[in-house]
């Protein structure tokens, strides 16, 4: 996979927990965790701690922080 596809992966995932987590269906910590682990296993440069801080609206795409 590549970064786009890793952003692309992130953006379906912040998507989904904006229109569903108020209804308790979002994506969980046990199941972005084990889509980090897969994520990982495709690519070395692969960054968890960015790619789930994207997903929790914590920074933008490339890591930047406001």
């Amino acid at each position: 996979m590549t970064k786009k596809h890793f952003i692309a992966l992130a953006d379906a995932i912040r998507e989904h927990n904006r229109l569903y987590s108020q209804y308790g269906d979002g994506f969980t910590e046990i199941y972005l965790n084990t889509l980090a682990d897969f994520c990982e296993s495709q690519s070395l440069r692969f960054n968890r701690q960015r790619w789930l801080d994207y997903i929790a609206g914590e920074c933008g795409p490339g890591g930047q922080r406001d």
